[in-house]
């Protein structure tokens, strides 16, 4: 084990609470007695039952099933089980996407067709018993080395009742499907030995009127430490700023899990983005045995980097622990620094300036996956939205995948966290405790939302909860302010509670809001909620599309137009959050009915591709020059017949072409579109878009011919070998010329060799019924996708080749390394 003399070199000893600069650079410091593994591997997945003891492996089928530990009726908590006909699984996992889609029972409730229907058609729920309960078993080893030290399992997230065993002994029960929860393995573990982890996951019960999955979706990790460390997100950064100046605030917490009270010392470093360290506290404190201790210090940390969106700066608090000069923890921290302010007038400050929250909200799900997200397309769909202009994300409507959140530190994306449930009951307060703490040193977080189109958001009784409920936020985290989504009872119930009030939806009542209450903070905490289908210009209601045209919107909702020039137009309201900026499973609006699977709400599908609307709000949202057209221009048996011509452009002045032919040119009204009907011809349409009378971008689109090929793009050509990382690979079918065949719909299949594997595809069609895990997919509207991941520590590169019948066949490479 290295010395604190050895970690701190010559750095003079300081009293606790004073500061110095120390090391140049994170090389320096030793490797960490505290141990954190990601159980990615070596899981076997098999189905139990919610009804039937025997078809669940015994579970409850005697009243003292878990009287005695190690039962041996569970079987499959015994070592020498054979667990060889269960399947091979990593985590992330959803067993729920894998299910196939069940049929409608004609019911209707609350005007809609098929309750089925809210979860996407997938057989999961107390009426579907036999493919609800999921059993999860790993066996691993522990050397004789980790006797002494504390054991725990890290669970990010588990859809939805997990029971957790190890080595037969039942240590937790956890009920949420989103909140993270943490598992003591310490006494019951095997040192020098095998254990069993199993895991028993009951996806029964739901917690959203949407798809949510089921299994362990989130990331579980393994953990060692010494008896005396730093627990899971016990240390805080509070910075206070001023000019050139930044003093950090830092609480720890050190926990003592042994039988005699442990004098150490607590080193609190400040790493740079680089590593270096640019500040140093040390305290000395007594741990009680079997207790914790609190630690508080500052560090003054001159000519500060600020974290922006444009710039997202991240800094580190290392913690070390020693005792009699010998490091027994080290727990590193992340965080930033930035000033955020809510103003009743003029809107949301980040570091002084005023932004204008431009959002989208959104559900953990992708095509190819489902809900079990690896940390990279979580990343991928962050990027997305930031192309877009977009740089706030609500997530709605429970707390999200840490791997999002690091996405949004990392990238400069702000965030609405949110918790599941508007209740004060102790186990949702605790859900509550757990979001807090675990993403309060976070730049990218700058609301706390605790609650969404709740019932009794208007009441007093409403009030009293949302009161307890910010009073538990204020004590863990008292510089964000809490807020609530709501789609009714403004001004009364939580209105006096919240800092900030949402509106979702009634956009033209915070007009009249804003002048009784002058003195809240407003935003739209949900959106437009405008219906479109990716590439199709005709409404269909026997096919169940609806038309990309930025027209439709359910009874609740507006189109983009409808309500982002009221809120561009108003700088007291804080900016709002679009519903919502991918395409989601279940809750299939507007048909509500079979063969819809999916939601029409995204400005991209559920791939990640963009719909038209959303070159709308990057028209207006990113500054860069653009004139988007829609529709495509193949139009086959509509000659001479007038097409209405779309632009979504932010220069002064656009001219529109056909065939070389001027259209007509217009002014560009802010935050509208550009109307011109044309007499189909084929050929192709132009819009050349002009500043102070200069050409400054052009966007054509032409008739395409006959699909004759394949074109791949992937969005990242070097990935990690980590069997983490991914490539999201495009797929588009095209004529011979090069140009995308608007309409095709091919079977296209994809192969992959070297250190890689194909791990889901997806068109982003809300109609489709085809499976998400398999080697092939037909193309909607001349796309589709596939998922590629790296394999653990294999090297080299990853050859995808994609085929489909009359068509030639594309490839390409990445490299994993």
């Amino acid at each position: 084990m290295a010395t604190r003399r050895q970690v701190l070199g010559a750095a003079t000893a300081l009293s606790a609470g004073a500061v110095t600069g120390v090391r140049t650079a994170a090389a320096d410091a030793p490797p960490s007695p505290r141990e954190r593994t990601r159980l990615s591997r070596g899981w076997r997945f098999h189905m139990g039952h919610a009804q039937d003891p025997a078809r669940d492996f015994g579970f409850g089928a005697l009243q003292i099933a878990f009287a005695k530990a190690t039962d041996p009726l569970l079987d499959p908590a015994a070592l020498h089980y054979d667990d060889s006909q269960w399947s091979e699984v990593s985590v992330p996992h959803d067993w729920g996407v894998e299910l196939p889609f069940v049929a409608p029972i004609g019911l209707d409730i609350l005007g809609k067709t098929d309750p089925r229907a809210a979860h996407g058609y997938k057989p999961l729920g107390r009426e579907f018993p036999d493919t609800s309960v999921g059993w999860y078993r790993l066996v691993m080893d522990l050397p004789q080395t980790d006797l002494g030290r504390r054991l725990s399992l890290e669970f990010d997230g588990a859809f939805r009742d997990c029971v957790v065993f190890v080595n037969g002994y039942l240590l937790a029960e956890n009920h949420s499907g989103y909140a993270p929860f943490r598992v003591d393995l310490t006494d019951v573990a095997n040192y020098g030995g095998r254990n069993v982890i199993l895991l028993r996951v009951d996806a029964s019960q739901g917690e959203g009127w949407f798809y949510e999955g089921a299994g362990v979706y989130r990331p579980v990790w393994l953990v060692k430490t010494d008896p005396l460390h730093v627990p899971q997100w016990g240390a805080v950064v509070r910075p206070t700023l001023t000019e050139g100046l930044a003093d950090l605030a830092i609480g720890t917490e050190v926990a003592n899990e042994s039988d005699k009270d442990a004098p150490c010392e607590v080193v609190s470093t400040i790493l740079d983005a680089d590593g270096r360290a640019v500040g140093e506290a040390r305290s000395q404190v007594s741990a009680p045995a079997w207790g914790q201790a609190e630690v508080a210090c500052h560090v003054a940390l001159p000519k500060p980097k600020l974290w922006s969106i444009e710039a997202p700066y991240l800094y580190r608090l290392a913690t070390e622990i020693f005792v009699g000069g010998k490091l027994v923890d080290r727990y590193e921290t992340p965080f930033g620094l930035r000033t955020i302010r809510f103003d009743p007038d003029q809107g949301f400050f980040l570091n002084g300036q005023p932004v204008k929250l431009k959002g989208t909200c959104n559900h953990q799900d992708h095509a190819g996956v489902g809900v079990a997200m690896p940390d990279r397309l979580h990343a991928f769909r962050i990027e997305r939205l930031k192309a877009m202009g977009s740089n706030a994300y609500r997530t709605t409507h429970n707390p999200p995948s840490p791997a999002l959140l690091d996405a949004c530190d990392q990238l400069g994306m702000l965030v609405m966290d949110e918790t599941r449930r508007m209740s004060t009951a102790p186990e949702a307060l605790d859900e509550l405790e757990r979001l807090v703490r675990r993403d309060r040193n976070r730049p990218s977080v700058i609301l706390w939302s605790i609650g969404n189109e709740e019932p009794q958001q208007g009441t007093e009784r409403g009030a009293r909860v949302a009161q307890t409920m910010k009073r538990l936020v204020n004590r863990l985290d008292g510089t964000r302010p809490v807020t609530e989504a709501m789609d009714g009872g403004w001004g009364d119930g939580v209105t006096r509670v919240l800092d900030v009030v949402g509106f979702n939806y009634r956009t033209s009542k915070i007009d009249d809001f804003h002048a009784r209450f002058p003195k809240i903070p407003v935003l739209g905490s949900e959106t437009a909620s405008t219906v479109t289908t990716r590439g199709v210009y005709v409404h269909d209601e026997v096919r169940q599309f609806s038309a990309a045209y930025d027209k439709e919107a359910p009874w609740w909702a507006t189109t983009a137009e409808g309500w982002w020039p009221y809120v561009d137009a108003r700088p007291y309201i804080a900016g709002g959050f679009v519903w919502t900026g991918f395409d989601y499973r279940g809750e299939p609006t507007p048909f509500h009915r079979w063969p819809s699977v999916a939601s029409y709400f995204g400005l991209m599908d559920s791939c990640g591709f963009p719909k038209d609307e959303y070159y709308y709000y990057k028209a207006w949202w990113n500054p860069a020059p653009q004139a988007h057209l829609l529709p495509h221009w193949t139009w086959p048996g509509r000659e001479g017949q007038p097409i209405e011509v779309w632009c979504y452009a932010n220069v002064e002045r656009v001219e529109l072409f056909l065939n070389g032919q001027s259209q007509g040119a217009q002014d560009v009204v802010k935050d509208k579109h550009l109307v011109w009907n044309v007499p189909y011809a084929p050929g192709a349409i132009e819009a050349r878009g002009f500043v102070g009378g200069k050409l400054v971008v052009k966007e054509r689109r032409e008739t395409a011919g006959p699909a004759t090929r394949i074109a791949l793009k992937a969005d990242r050509a070097r990935l990690k070998a980590d069997g983490d990382d991914l490539v999201v690979v495009g797929i588009e079918i095209q004529d011979a010329d090069g140009r995308p065949v608007p309409t095709a719909g091919d079977l296209v299949s994809l192969q992959i060799s070297g250190p890689g594997q194909l791990i889901g595809m997806g068109n982003g069609d809300p109609t489709s019924h085809e499976p998400d895990k398999t080697s092939h997919r037909k193309a909607f509207n001349g796309l589709c996708m596939g998922l590629v991941q790296t394999l653990p520590g294999s090297a080299g590169r990853i050859s995808i080749t994609a085929s489909a019948p009359g068509l030639t066949g594309a490839a390409l490479l990445v490299t994993a390394s």
